[in-house]
């Protein structure tokens, strides 16, 4: 029975993965484009050798990126819920929206605002363009969303995601 304390368990996964590791990463990277492809095929990984009787799957093929589609539906899920779970009307939400972030002083200013354009990157285009009208040109929310073509409070939800998505992308690098 291959698992994760059988070495023929170990082999057999690490096979499938040599054999599939570019197609994986290329379907995670299309349904999750803002979400980091290699981190996630890493966990696909470790949920396959967690696997109890990797010889009962017919297809381990199919399996794999069966897996693969699971991770990306629960992270979108924890991303929503994460999302929801934000009070934008909450002052202190309020203030955290009106400073621009600050991602630490440890790496130096050029690093971290190429890191940052990288990471802004893979935010959706409304998210990017909420981000560039208010924090670098300096519009309001109701300008931002005249700009966009929405709400001032669908900007703040736009901001708010962008900031939720930096601080998780650029504390990794801490």
């Amino acid at each position: 029975m291959p698992g994760m304390h059988d070495p023929k368990g170990k082999a057999l996964v690490a096979e499938l993965f040599a054999k599939h590791v570019g197609s994986l990463r290329a379907f995670l990277l299309r349904r999750a484009p803002r979400l980091d492809a290699a981190e996630l095929a890493q966990e696909v990984y470790l949920r396959m050798l967690r696997v109890p009787d990797l010889n009962s799957i017919r297809k381990p093929e199919s399996y794999l990126f069966t897996v693969a589609a699971n991770l990306v539906r629960e992270q979108a899920l924890k991303e929503r819920l994460h999302e929801r779970a934000l009070d934008l009307e909450d002052p202190a939400l309020q203030s955290q929206l009106a400073l621009e972030p600050a991602f630490g002083q440890q790496i130096d200013r050029e690093m971290r605002v190429r890191r940052l354009s990288e990471v802004l990157a893979q935010l959706p285009a409304k998210c990017q363009a909420a981000v560039a009208l208010h924090y670098w040109r300096g519009l309001s929310y109701e300008e931002t969303g005249a700009q966009l073509g929405v709400s001032s409070h669908m900007v703040k939800k736009y901001l708010a995601r962008a900031i939720s998505h930096c601080r998780r992308r650029m504390a990794r690098l801490g």
